[in-house]
Protein backbone atom coordinates (compact mmCIF):
# COMPACT_ATOMS: atom_id res chain seq x y z
CA UNK A 1 0.00 0.00 0.00
CA UNK A 2 2.67 2.08 0.90
CA UNK A 3 4.26 1.66 -2.43
CA UNK A 4 1.33 2.51 -4.31
CA UNK A 5 0.77 5.94 -2.66
CA UNK A 6 4.41 6.74 -3.08
CA UNK A 7 4.25 5.34 -7.07
CA UNK A 8 0.81 8.24 -6.74
CA UNK A 9 2.81 10.81 -5.21
CA UNK A 10 5.67 10.91 -7.60
CA UNK A 11 3.03 10.52 -10.33
CA UNK A 12 1.40 13.69 -9.57
CA UNK A 13 4.84 15.06 -8.36
CA UNK A 14 6.36 14.67 -12.20
CA UNK A 15 2.57 16.04 -13.35
CA UNK A 16 2.78 18.94 -11.61
CA UNK A 17 6.43 19.86 -12.57
CA UNK A 18 5.39 19.78 -15.91
CA UNK A 19 2.18 21.92 -15.77
CA UNK A 20 4.54 24.48 -13.46
CA UNK A 21 7.14 24.93 -16.10
CA UNK A 22 5.08 24.38 -19.05
CA UNK A 23 4.91 27.85 -21.12
CA UNK A 24 1.30 28.24 -21.58
CA UNK A 25 1.81 30.77 -24.53
CA UNK A 26 -0.56 34.59 -24.51
CA UNK A 27 -2.85 35.39 -27.34
CA UNK A 28 -0.89 38.21 -29.28
CA UNK A 29 -2.94 41.31 -29.26
CA UNK A 30 -1.13 43.56 -31.32
CA UNK A 31 -1.46 47.48 -32.00
CA UNK A 32 -0.54 49.32 -34.58
CA UNK A 33 0.58 53.34 -34.03
CA UNK A 34 2.43 56.30 -35.27
CA UNK A 35 5.22 56.32 -32.52
CA UNK A 36 5.52 60.28 -33.16
CA UNK A 37 2.11 60.79 -32.33
CA UNK A 38 2.08 62.38 -28.56
CA UNK A 39 0.53 61.98 -26.01
CA UNK A 40 -1.02 59.21 -27.75
CA UNK A 41 2.11 57.04 -28.42
CA UNK A 42 5.33 57.99 -28.49
CA UNK A 43 8.51 57.01 -27.26
CA UNK A 44 10.00 58.72 -24.05
CA UNK A 45 12.99 58.90 -22.69
CA UNK A 46 13.91 55.39 -21.49
CA UNK A 47 13.59 54.42 -25.24
CA UNK A 48 10.22 53.40 -24.12
CA UNK A 49 6.65 53.27 -25.73
CA UNK A 50 4.10 54.61 -23.92
CA UNK A 51 1.00 56.91 -24.66
CA UNK A 52 -2.44 57.20 -23.27
CA UNK A 53 -3.30 54.74 -26.08
CA UNK A 54 -0.72 52.82 -25.61
CA UNK A 55 -1.29 52.53 -21.81
CA UNK A 56 -5.14 51.55 -22.43
CA UNK A 57 -3.94 48.85 -24.85
CA UNK A 58 -1.57 47.35 -22.24
CA UNK A 59 -4.62 47.35 -19.39
CA UNK A 60 -6.73 45.72 -21.82
CA UNK A 61 -4.42 43.32 -22.44
CA UNK A 62 -4.22 42.29 -18.89
CA UNK A 63 -8.13 41.56 -18.38
CA UNK A 64 -8.01 39.88 -21.18
CA UNK A 65 -4.72 37.73 -20.28
CA UNK A 66 -3.50 38.73 -23.80
CA UNK A 67 0.64 39.62 -24.60
CA UNK A 68 0.63 43.35 -25.93
CA UNK A 69 2.76 43.71 -28.98
CA UNK A 70 3.25 47.83 -29.72
CA UNK A 71 4.09 47.76 -33.06
CA UNK A 72 5.04 51.15 -34.80
CA UNK A 73 3.79 51.53 -37.93
CA UNK A 74 4.04 53.98 -41.05
CA UNK A 75 1.02 56.30 -40.73
CA UNK A 76 0.62 56.36 -44.05
CA UNK A 77 0.77 52.52 -44.48
CA UNK A 78 -1.33 51.75 -41.32
CA UNK A 79 -4.56 49.80 -43.87
CA UNK A 80 -1.65 48.14 -45.71
CA UNK A 81 -0.51 46.81 -42.11
CA UNK A 82 -4.25 46.30 -41.19
CA UNK A 83 -5.22 44.21 -44.45
CA UNK A 84 -2.21 42.07 -44.47
CA UNK A 85 -2.82 40.97 -41.12
CA UNK A 86 0.73 42.13 -39.29
CA UNK A 87 -1.34 44.15 -36.45
CA UNK A 88 -4.92 43.53 -34.85
CA UNK A 89 -5.98 47.39 -35.23
CA UNK A 90 -4.98 50.56 -35.17
CA UNK A 91 -5.30 52.21 -31.47
CA UNK A 92 -3.72 55.68 -32.18
CA UNK A 93 -6.04 59.00 -31.93
CA UNK A 94 -7.12 57.24 -34.68
CA UNK A 95 -10.45 59.59 -36.17
CA UNK A 96 -13.93 57.98 -36.89
CA UNK A 97 -15.03 61.13 -38.84
CA UNK A 98 -14.99 60.16 -42.54
CA UNK A 99 -13.86 56.85 -41.89
CA UNK A 100 -16.92 55.30 -40.52
CA UNK A 101 -17.53 52.45 -43.42
CA UNK A 102 -13.94 51.70 -43.65
CA UNK A 103 -13.26 49.71 -39.92
CA UNK A 104 -15.11 47.98 -37.88
CA UNK A 105 -14.79 50.64 -34.55
CA UNK A 106 -15.20 50.74 -31.21
CA UNK A 107 -17.76 53.22 -29.61
CA UNK A 108 -15.62 56.48 -29.68
CA UNK A 109 -13.42 57.30 -26.32
CA UNK A 110 -12.14 60.80 -26.59
CA UNK A 111 -13.43 63.82 -28.22
CA UNK A 112 -11.03 65.39 -29.91
CA UNK A 113 -10.98 69.00 -32.35
CA UNK A 114 -8.52 69.69 -34.92
CA UNK A 115 -6.49 73.06 -34.10
CA UNK A 116 -3.82 75.29 -35.76
CA UNK A 117 -0.71 76.27 -34.58
CA UNK A 118 1.25 79.18 -35.10
CA UNK A 119 4.70 80.69 -34.13
CA UNK A 120 4.27 83.43 -30.87
CA UNK A 121 5.18 85.85 -32.96
CA UNK A 122 3.68 85.27 -36.19
CA UNK A 123 0.53 87.90 -35.62
CA UNK A 124 -1.74 84.85 -36.96
CA UNK A 125 -4.71 85.39 -34.52
CA UNK A 126 -7.40 83.03 -36.10
CA UNK A 127 -8.36 81.47 -39.12
CA UNK A 128 -8.93 84.52 -41.98
CA UNK A 129 -5.36 85.07 -41.32
CA UNK A 130 -4.57 82.64 -42.96
CA UNK A 131 -5.03 83.50 -46.06
CA UNK A 132 -2.07 83.34 -48.48
CA UNK A 133 -0.01 81.60 -45.84
CA UNK A 134 1.29 77.77 -46.00
CA UNK A 135 0.16 75.69 -44.01
CA UNK A 136 1.12 72.04 -42.96
CA UNK A 137 -0.97 68.97 -42.36
CA UNK A 138 0.14 65.31 -41.96
CA UNK A 139 -0.25 63.03 -44.58
CA UNK A 140 -2.74 60.75 -44.11
CA UNK A 141 -4.00 62.61 -40.63
CA UNK A 142 -7.56 63.77 -39.75
CA UNK A 143 -6.28 67.28 -40.96
CA UNK A 144 -5.26 65.94 -44.01
CA UNK A 145 -8.51 64.54 -44.67
CA UNK A 146 -10.28 67.94 -43.69
CA UNK A 147 -8.73 69.22 -46.97
CA UNK A 148 -7.54 66.22 -49.00
CA UNK A 149 -10.40 63.72 -47.95
CA UNK A 150 -12.83 61.93 -50.17
CA UNK A 151 -15.95 63.88 -48.30
CA UNK A 152 -15.20 67.45 -48.14
CA UNK A 153 -17.10 70.12 -46.66
CA UNK A 154 -17.67 73.45 -48.22
CA UNK A 155 -16.01 75.63 -45.09
CA UNK A 156 -12.93 73.42 -45.44
CA UNK A 157 -12.74 73.62 -49.40
CA UNK A 158 -12.93 78.10 -48.96
CA UNK A 159 -10.38 77.89 -46.28
CA UNK A 160 -7.84 75.98 -48.44
CA UNK A 161 -8.12 78.20 -51.38
CA UNK A 162 -7.13 80.98 -49.22
CA UNK A 163 -3.79 78.90 -48.52
CA UNK A 164 -0.71 80.38 -50.37
CA UNK A 165 0.01 76.28 -50.19
CA UNK A 166 -1.15 73.35 -48.37
CA UNK A 167 2.07 71.08 -47.58
CA UNK A 168 2.33 67.47 -46.11
CA UNK A 169 4.47 66.44 -43.71
CA UNK A 170 5.56 62.67 -43.04
CA UNK A 171 5.70 63.50 -39.00
CA UNK A 172 4.87 66.32 -36.46
CA UNK A 173 8.66 66.82 -35.71
CA UNK A 174 9.01 67.50 -39.32
CA UNK A 175 6.14 69.93 -39.22
CA UNK A 176 7.30 71.88 -36.20
CA UNK A 177 11.12 71.96 -38.01
CA UNK A 178 8.99 73.44 -40.93
CA UNK A 179 7.43 75.83 -38.57
CA UNK A 180 10.19 77.59 -36.39
CA UNK A 181 12.30 77.92 -39.92
CA UNK A 182 10.20 80.14 -41.41
CA UNK A 183 9.55 77.60 -43.97
CA UNK A 184 5.32 77.51 -43.13
CA UNK A 185 3.01 79.31 -41.58
CA UNK A 186 1.11 77.18 -39.72
CA UNK A 187 0.29 73.56 -38.78
CA UNK A 188 -3.09 71.73 -38.76
CA UNK A 189 -3.40 69.08 -36.07
CA UNK A 190 -5.15 67.24 -33.34
CA UNK A 191 -5.88 69.27 -29.95
CA UNK A 192 -3.97 66.56 -27.89
CA UNK A 193 -0.65 66.56 -30.16
CA UNK A 194 -1.09 70.15 -30.11
CA UNK A 195 -1.29 70.74 -26.78
CA UNK A 196 1.64 68.29 -25.71
CA UNK A 197 4.25 69.85 -28.81
CA UNK A 198 3.26 73.46 -27.43
CA UNK A 199 4.01 72.94 -24.08
CA UNK A 200 7.06 70.82 -24.61
CA UNK A 201 8.84 73.13 -26.86
CA UNK A 202 8.08 76.07 -24.71
CA UNK A 203 6.93 79.53 -25.56
CA UNK A 204 7.52 79.32 -29.36
CA UNK A 205 4.44 78.64 -30.22
CA UNK A 206 0.55 79.01 -29.48
CA UNK A 207 -2.77 77.21 -30.62
CA UNK A 208 -5.56 79.42 -32.39
CA UNK A 209 -8.64 79.57 -30.14
CA UNK A 210 -10.41 78.34 -33.05
CA UNK A 211 -11.27 74.97 -34.28
CA UNK A 212 -11.51 73.70 -37.40
CA UNK A 213 -13.13 70.51 -36.54
CA UNK A 214 -14.92 68.43 -33.77
CA UNK A 215 -14.29 64.67 -34.29
CA UNK A 216 -14.59 61.33 -32.52
CA UNK A 217 -11.40 59.00 -31.47
CA UNK A 218 -12.22 55.06 -31.44
CA UNK A 219 -10.13 52.13 -31.97
CA UNK A 220 -10.17 50.58 -35.97
CA UNK A 221 -10.48 46.69 -37.17
CA UNK A 222 -10.35 45.09 -39.85
CA UNK A 223 -13.89 45.51 -41.33
CA UNK A 224 -15.70 42.39 -39.70
CA UNK A 225 -13.97 41.60 -36.84
CA UNK A 226 -16.65 42.11 -34.61
CA UNK A 227 -15.56 39.40 -32.20
CA UNK A 228 -12.07 41.19 -31.51
CA UNK A 229 -13.59 44.57 -31.51
CA UNK A 230 -15.95 43.01 -28.64
CA UNK A 231 -13.80 42.00 -26.10
CA UNK A 232 -11.52 45.19 -26.69
CA UNK A 233 -14.46 46.99 -25.59
CA UNK A 234 -15.58 44.99 -22.78
CA UNK A 235 -12.38 45.82 -21.46
CA UNK A 236 -12.45 49.31 -22.34
CA UNK A 237 -16.05 49.64 -20.21
CA UNK A 238 -14.42 47.69 -17.32
CA UNK A 239 -11.35 49.86 -16.68
CA UNK A 240 -14.47 52.90 -16.88
CA UNK A 241 -16.57 51.52 -13.99
CA UNK A 242 -12.84 50.86 -11.78
CA UNK A 243 -11.45 54.76 -12.61
CA UNK A 244 -8.47 53.01 -14.40
CA UNK A 245 -9.23 54.64 -17.66
CA UNK A 246 -9.90 58.30 -16.00
CA UNK A 247 -7.09 57.92 -14.27
CA UNK A 248 -5.02 57.43 -17.39
CA UNK A 249 -6.74 60.00 -18.98
CA UNK A 250 -5.26 62.07 -16.02
CA UNK A 251 -2.09 61.17 -16.74
CA UNK A 252 -1.29 62.27 -20.02
CA UNK A 253 -3.71 65.77 -19.30
CA UNK A 254 -6.74 64.44 -21.27
CA UNK A 255 -9.47 64.22 -18.82
CA UNK A 256 -11.18 66.79 -20.54
CA UNK A 257 -11.54 64.84 -24.17
CA UNK A 258 -12.72 61.86 -23.00
CA UNK A 259 -16.62 60.78 -23.98
CA UNK A 260 -16.01 56.62 -23.57
CA UNK A 261 -20.00 55.72 -22.95
CA UNK A 262 -21.02 52.00 -22.38
CA UNK A 263 -24.85 53.48 -23.63
CA UNK A 264 -22.87 54.61 -27.04
CA UNK A 265 -23.81 52.39 -30.15
CA UNK A 266 -21.53 52.08 -33.19
CA UNK A 267 -23.77 51.84 -36.35
CA UNK A 268 -22.70 49.09 -38.68
CA UNK A 269 -22.58 49.53 -42.30
CA UNK A 270 -22.09 46.32 -43.41
CA UNK A 271 -22.80 46.95 -47.30
CA UNK A 272 -19.40 47.81 -49.18
CA UNK A 273 -21.07 49.22 -51.81
CA UNK A 274 -19.83 48.23 -55.77
CA UNK A 275 -15.73 47.53 -56.31
CA UNK A 276 -15.07 49.99 -58.97
CA UNK A 277 -13.39 48.36 -62.18
CA UNK A 278 -10.08 47.70 -61.89
CA UNK A 279 -8.89 49.19 -64.84
CA UNK A 280 -10.69 52.37 -64.62
CA UNK A 281 -9.43 52.31 -61.39
CA UNK A 282 -5.32 52.35 -62.02
CA UNK A 283 -6.52 54.89 -65.17
CA UNK A 284 -7.46 57.39 -62.62
CA UNK A 285 -4.85 56.57 -59.85
CA UNK A 286 -2.25 57.08 -62.97
CA UNK A 287 -3.56 60.22 -64.31
CA UNK A 288 -3.40 61.54 -60.43
CA UNK A 289 0.23 60.39 -60.20
CA UNK A 290 1.57 62.12 -63.35
CA UNK A 291 2.39 65.71 -61.51
CA UNK A 292 4.42 63.70 -59.04
CA UNK A 293 6.12 61.31 -62.04
CA UNK A 294 6.96 65.02 -63.69
CA UNK A 295 8.67 66.08 -60.63
CA UNK A 296 10.79 62.70 -59.95
CA UNK A 297 11.67 63.45 -63.42
CA UNK A 298 13.11 66.80 -63.12
CA UNK A 299 15.05 65.67 -60.08
CA UNK A 300 16.46 62.76 -62.15
CA UNK A 301 17.39 65.11 -64.95
CA UNK A 302 19.04 68.33 -63.23
CA UNK A 303 20.73 65.32 -60.74
CA UNK A 304 22.26 63.74 -63.72
CA UNK A 305 22.99 67.52 -65.69
CA UNK A 306 25.43 68.55 -62.65
CA UNK A 307 26.30 65.86 -60.72
CA UNK A 308 28.32 64.05 -63.79
CA UNK A 309 30.86 67.22 -64.71
CA UNK A 310 31.29 67.94 -60.87
CA UNK A 311 32.05 63.99 -60.31
CA UNK A 312 34.78 64.47 -62.91
CA UNK A 313 36.31 68.10 -61.09
CA UNK A 314 36.49 66.20 -58.03
CA UNK A 315 38.22 63.06 -59.43
CA UNK A 316 41.04 65.59 -60.67
CA UNK A 317 41.05 67.16 -56.92
CA UNK A 318 41.20 63.83 -55.55
CA UNK A 319 44.17 62.62 -57.56
CA UNK A 320 45.34 66.13 -57.39
CA UNK A 321 49.08 66.07 -55.73
CA UNK A 322 48.76 69.30 -53.92
CA UNK A 323 48.52 67.38 -50.44
CA UNK A 324 45.59 69.47 -48.48
CA UNK A 325 43.27 69.30 -51.48
CA UNK A 326 43.48 65.72 -52.17
CA UNK A 327 42.58 65.59 -48.29
CA UNK A 328 39.93 67.69 -48.27
CA UNK A 329 38.11 66.05 -50.88
CA UNK A 330 38.91 62.63 -49.94
CA UNK A 331 36.95 63.66 -46.58
CA UNK A 332 33.78 65.10 -48.63
CA UNK A 333 33.67 62.15 -50.55
CA UNK A 334 33.80 59.75 -47.09
CA UNK A 335 30.91 62.10 -45.53
CA UNK A 336 28.99 61.81 -48.85
CA UNK A 337 29.19 58.09 -48.89
CA UNK A 338 29.13 57.39 -45.18
CA UNK A 339 26.39 59.10 -44.04
CA UNK A 340 22.19 58.26 -45.75
CA UNK A 341 21.21 60.72 -48.03
CA UNK A 342 18.04 61.32 -46.65
CA UNK A 343 20.20 63.00 -43.37
CA UNK A 344 21.82 65.20 -45.93
CA UNK A 345 18.99 66.18 -47.55
CA UNK A 346 17.58 67.74 -44.47
CA UNK A 347 20.64 69.30 -43.06
CA UNK A 348 20.65 71.13 -46.59
CA UNK A 349 17.18 72.03 -46.32
CA UNK A 350 17.28 73.13 -42.17
CA UNK A 351 20.80 73.72 -42.59
CA UNK A 352 20.95 77.68 -43.64
CA UNK A 353 18.47 78.72 -40.71
CA UNK A 354 19.78 76.53 -37.34
CA UNK A 355 23.13 76.47 -38.28
CA UNK A 356 23.32 80.19 -39.51
CA UNK A 357 20.26 81.99 -38.68
CA UNK A 358 19.09 82.48 -43.02
CA UNK A 359 15.30 82.51 -43.14
CA UNK A 360 14.39 80.28 -45.74
CA UNK A 361 11.16 80.37 -48.14
CA UNK A 362 8.88 77.83 -49.91
CA UNK A 363 10.71 77.88 -52.93
CA UNK A 364 13.84 76.75 -51.49
CA UNK A 365 12.44 73.33 -50.78
CA UNK A 366 12.84 72.14 -54.16
CA UNK A 367 16.35 73.57 -54.84
CA UNK A 368 17.62 72.04 -51.23
CA UNK A 369 16.50 68.54 -52.93
CA UNK A 370 18.79 69.56 -56.08
CA UNK A 371 21.92 70.78 -54.28
CA UNK A 372 21.26 67.21 -51.55
CA UNK A 373 20.68 64.99 -54.69
CA UNK A 374 23.82 66.65 -57.01
CA UNK A 375 26.47 66.73 -53.94
CA UNK A 376 25.76 62.80 -52.65
CA UNK A 377 25.88 61.83 -56.56
CA UNK A 378 28.82 63.94 -57.46
CA UNK A 379 30.81 62.49 -54.75
CA UNK A 380 29.88 58.63 -56.16
CA UNK A 381 30.55 59.21 -59.67
CA UNK A 382 33.92 60.97 -58.59
CA UNK A 383 35.14 57.83 -57.05
CA UNK A 384 33.90 55.97 -60.50
CA UNK A 385 35.54 58.43 -62.90
CA UNK A 386 38.87 57.78 -60.29
CA UNK A 387 38.77 53.87 -61.02
CA UNK A 388 38.53 54.21 -64.54
CA UNK A 389 41.02 57.25 -64.73
CA UNK A 390 43.48 54.71 -62.98
CA UNK A 391 42.69 51.91 -64.94
CA UNK A 392 44.47 53.57 -67.96
CA UNK A 393 48.26 52.60 -68.18
CA UNK A 394 50.96 54.99 -67.90
CA UNK A 395 52.75 54.15 -71.31
CA UNK A 396 49.42 55.69 -72.79
CA UNK A 397 50.42 59.11 -71.37
CA UNK A 398 54.05 58.82 -72.11
CA UNK A 399 53.39 57.63 -75.71
CA UNK A 400 51.05 60.50 -76.20
CA UNK A 401 53.76 62.56 -74.83
CA UNK A 402 56.31 61.21 -77.24
CA UNK A 403 53.44 62.18 -80.45
CA UNK A 404 53.76 66.01 -79.52
CA UNK A 405 49.92 65.57 -77.65
CA UNK A 406 49.92 67.90 -74.46
CA UNK A 407 48.17 66.91 -71.72
CA UNK A 408 44.32 68.43 -71.76
CA UNK A 409 44.82 66.87 -75.56
CA UNK A 410 45.95 63.54 -74.33
CA UNK A 411 43.51 63.21 -71.59
CA UNK A 412 40.19 64.68 -73.64
CA UNK A 413 41.06 62.33 -76.96
CA UNK A 414 43.02 59.65 -75.92
CA UNK A 415 42.19 58.82 -71.90
CA UNK A 416 38.35 60.15 -71.40
CA UNK A 417 37.33 57.84 -74.73
CA UNK A 418 38.53 55.21 -73.09
CA UNK A 419 37.29 55.96 -68.99
CA UNK A 420 33.91 56.29 -70.23
CA UNK A 421 33.76 52.57 -71.76
CA UNK A 422 35.12 51.44 -68.62
CA UNK A 423 32.94 52.94 -66.67
CA UNK A 424 29.97 52.91 -68.74
CA UNK A 425 28.41 49.78 -66.73
CA UNK A 426 29.16 51.00 -62.93
CA UNK A 427 27.56 54.64 -64.25
CA UNK A 428 24.58 52.99 -65.15
CA UNK A 429 23.84 51.34 -62.11
CA UNK A 430 24.18 54.43 -60.40
CA UNK A 431 21.63 56.35 -62.57
CA UNK A 432 19.11 53.09 -61.71
CA UNK A 433 19.83 54.12 -57.87
CA UNK A 434 19.10 57.46 -58.46
CA UNK A 435 15.48 56.91 -59.90
CA UNK A 436 14.66 55.00 -57.22
CA UNK A 437 16.33 57.51 -54.61
CA UNK A 438 14.41 60.53 -55.89
CA UNK A 439 11.61 59.17 -53.75
CA UNK A 440 13.46 60.23 -50.38
CA UNK A 441 12.22 63.55 -51.17
CA UNK A 442 9.77 63.62 -49.42
CA UNK A 443 12.09 63.74 -46.11
CA UNK A 444 11.68 67.80 -46.88
CA UNK A 445 7.88 67.50 -48.04
CA UNK A 446 8.50 68.01 -51.57
CA UNK A 447 5.68 66.34 -53.67
CA UNK A 448 8.09 63.93 -55.85
CA UNK A 449 6.16 60.94 -57.51
CA UNK A 450 6.19 58.64 -54.39
CA UNK A 451 4.68 60.80 -52.35
CA UNK A 452 2.11 61.86 -54.56
CA UNK A 453 1.36 57.71 -54.14
CA UNK A 454 1.59 58.12 -50.56
CA UNK A 455 -1.65 60.97 -50.36
CA UNK A 456 -3.58 59.33 -52.77
CA UNK A 457 -3.20 55.85 -50.69
CA UNK A 458 -4.47 57.50 -47.63
CA UNK A 459 -7.56 59.20 -49.36
CA UNK A 460 -8.62 56.54 -51.20
CA UNK A 461 -6.93 53.84 -48.19
CA UNK A 462 -5.41 51.68 -50.79
CA UNK A 463 -2.82 50.40 -51.82
CA UNK A 464 -3.48 50.27 -55.83
CA UNK A 465 -1.58 54.01 -56.03
CA UNK A 466 1.59 52.32 -54.36
CA UNK A 467 1.75 49.57 -57.10
CA UNK A 468 1.04 52.12 -59.94
CA UNK A 469 3.53 54.42 -58.71
CA UNK A 470 6.36 50.93 -58.76
CA UNK A 471 5.23 50.89 -62.08
CA UNK A 472 6.37 54.15 -63.09
CA UNK A 473 9.31 53.64 -61.69
CA UNK A 474 9.66 50.25 -63.27
CA UNK A 475 8.86 51.78 -66.70
CA UNK A 476 11.54 54.62 -66.30
CA UNK A 477 14.00 52.58 -64.99
CA UNK A 478 13.12 50.22 -68.51
CA UNK A 479 13.68 53.29 -70.27
CA UNK A 480 17.16 54.78 -68.65
CA UNK A 481 18.67 51.48 -68.76
CA UNK A 482 17.50 51.13 -72.73
CA UNK A 483 19.28 54.06 -73.40
CA UNK A 484 22.35 53.43 -71.34
CA UNK A 485 22.39 49.74 -73.14
CA UNK A 486 22.35 51.66 -76.16
CA UNK A 487 25.00 54.09 -75.38
CA UNK A 488 27.45 51.18 -74.48
CA UNK A 489 26.94 49.26 -77.56
CA UNK A 490 27.41 52.15 -79.43
CA UNK A 491 31.08 52.97 -77.54
CA UNK A 492 31.90 49.31 -78.08
CA UNK A 493 31.17 49.61 -81.85
CA UNK A 494 33.18 52.57 -81.91
CA UNK A 495 35.87 51.08 -80.14
CA UNK A 496 36.18 47.67 -83.04
CA UNK A 497 36.08 50.30 -86.02
CA UNK A 498 39.39 51.94 -84.60
CA UNK A 499 40.87 48.41 -84.61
Amino acid sequence: MRKIFLLLFCILSFVAIIFCGFDFKKKDFVVGFDAEFPPYGYKNEDGDYVGFDLDLAEKVCDLNGWNLIKQPIDWNAKDMELQAGNIDCIWNGFSINGREDKYTWSVPYVNNSQVVVVKSNSGIKKLDDLENKVVAVQNGSSAFALFRGENLEEKNIALEKKFKDLVLVEDYNNAFLNLESGVIDAICLDFGVANYEVKSRGDKFIILSECLSQEKYGIGFLKGNYELRDKVQAGLFKLLKNGEFLKTAKKYGLEDSICLNENDIVQENKNLGLEKNLFSEIFETAKNILPGFYKSCLIFILTILFSLPLGLFIAFARMSKIKFLSLITKFYISIMRGTPLILQLLLFFYGPYFLFGFKINLAYRFWAVIIGFVVNYAAYFAEIYRGGIKSISKGQYEAAEILGYSKSQCFLRIILPQVLRNISPAITNEIIVLIKDTSLAFAVSYGEMFALAKEISATKTSVLPLFVAGLFYYIFNFIVECVMNLLENKIDYLKGRKK
